[in-house]
């Protein structure tokens, strides 16, 4: 296994990474930002009021994105077991 072999598998599986987390983590940022605006309007400093509707986000997030995630990181296991030869020898 040359060196190039493992950093293409790493670049694969950072991609994927990203991939997976990315549209959680954006869905999160946007609904931190919406919460944050609204506490600096209303003047409202309650440092727990972000954390519901985050995890509200992120479960509905979950469950939409949910089987499209699952499918991109079963895809690149299936990759990887695939091509368990080349790994070895």
């Amino acid at each position: 296994m040359s060196g190039e072999f493992v950093v293409s598998l790493a670049e694969q599986g950072i991609f994927t990474i990203l991939m997976v987390a990315g549209p959680i983590l954006i869905l999160a940022l946007v609904v931190g930002l919406l919460v944050s605006i609204f506490q600096a309007t209303t003047q409202i400093q309650e440092q727990t009021l972000a954390f519901i509707p985050k995890i509200v986000a992120v479960l509905l997030g979950i469950v939409i994105f949910g089987p499209w995630m699952l499918a991109t990181m079963v895809e690149f296991a299936t990759n990887l077991f695939e091509n368990m030869n080349q790994f070895v020898g």
